[in-house]
């Protein structure tokens, strides 16, 4: 087992909302991902590790930073969010992404993508994105909300097959939620806890405005 319990990543885009600390334990590992550098210090964290090739971040950040570096190129093959999540998972089970949403669309799609990787086939990751949460449920995931609250199952990376949920106002039984498939949008909470399993493939379970609401599940 990784010797860190929990990874947070701060990626760029837009500034998270203070809310967001709420979903973070204190005793995270602390990674920035270039300009998540400066959204990180926002909240009050010292980040423990820097990725990237430090095109974004601002200079009073990174003269600050005292952590470790790990600088690349700027002409790379990979985004900057994508070393800091493999960074991440070297070091916890457990990876909290904080930002990378807003701005550039491709971006956005680029980081949802992302999450589902097989890569981080070992690791449970949560990613709150600006006043949304996201889980990734792989094999099963366990969410909380409070009832009437909003989640929608949309399917990364291809078909979900064999979902099945709980507490939720439209149960699914081991259905194949299909790739460009819309059908798991806007399903709703009827208990404080729901639970999703998914037999082959990856789902995202977005929670909209949950990173505001006081309900953490961390």
């Amino acid at each position: 087992m990784p010797p860190e319990r929990w990874v947070a990543v701060f990626a760029g885009g837009d500034p998270p909302p203070v809310e967001a600390v709420r979903w973070i334990p204190r005793e995270s590992f602390v990674i920035a991902a270039d300009s998540g550098l400066d959204h990180a210090h926002r909240l009050g964290y010292d980040a423990d590790l820097l990725v990237g090739d430090l095109d974004s971040v601002s200079l009073g950040a990174s003269d600050r930073h005292e952590g470790e570096l790990e600088e690349y190129p700027e002409n790379k093959d990979y985004t900057d969010l994508e070393l800091a999540i493999a960074a991440a998972v070297r070091r916890a089970n457990t990876v909290v992404v904080v930002g990378g949403h807003g701005g550039r669309l491709d971006h956005l799609l680029a980081n949802a993508e992302l999450l589902g990787d097989h890569r981080w086939a070992g690791a449970e990751i949560l990613w709150l994105a600006g006043e949304d949460l996201a889980t990734v449920v792989r094999h099963q995931a366990t969410m909380r909300g409070r009832p009437g609250d909003l989640v929608s199952l949309v399917p990364l990376g291809g078909h979900a097959i064999g979902v099945t949920s709980a507490g939720l106002h439209w149960p699914l039984e081991n259905a194949t939620l299909a790739a460009g498939s819309t059908r798991g949008v806007s399903n709703r909470f009827v208990e404080a806890v729901a639970e999703v399993t998914v037999r082959q493939g990856v789902l995202l379970a977005i929670q909209p405005g949950a990173v505001l609401s006081g309900v953490p599940g961390v």
